[in-house]
């Protein structure tokens, strides 16, 4: 009889704590991960000339639970972005054959002319509790092609 009074104790008391260990589990352990993969994009721009209303690419991959907001920053002087997109909570991998990635978010830009030279801009984008960022080369010379 004392064995099984042990034995139900023991089976209780492992249960409890793997019921608080689940409950007490954090938010950030509940959302998967997710990568920023806007990495190696390049504009051209001719010198002296701007290019408005156009776009960048803010791709995210992997799988998240709460919505991914993006956005661009430092771009060079009278350059505007209306703001990215927000992408739905879900999963974005790439594909097993050609590697290729869907493009779920896009940056609306308007780039102000200004003289030959490189700005780095930087793409963003946030879940609320995780921000990560990535390059965006604005490249300004006599010629594109």
């Amino acid at each position: 009889m004392k064995a099984r009074q042990r034995a139900a104790g023991l089976t209780l008391g492992l249960s409890s704590t793997l019921a608080l260990a689940l409950v007490g589990a954090s938010p950030a352990s509940a959302s998967a991960a997710w990568t920023l993969e806007a990495e190696g994009q390049r504009i051209c721009v001719e010198a002296g000339h701007g290019w408005p209303n156009t776009y960048a690419f803010a791709p995210v991959s992997g799988t998240w639970s709460a919505p991914i907001r993006t956005g661009v920053r430092n771009l060079p002087p009278g350059s505007t972005s209306e703001g990215g997109s927000t992408i739905a909570p879900g999963t974005n991998e790439r594909d097993p054959v050609d590697h290729g990635l869907v493009v779920n978010g896009w940056l609306q830009l308007s780039i102000a002319a200004a003289p030959a030279g490189e700005y780095t801009a930087e793409i963003w984008a946030t879940d609320g509790t995780e921000t990560q960022t990535d390059p965006l080369l604005i490249v300004f010379k006599d010629r594109c092609y």
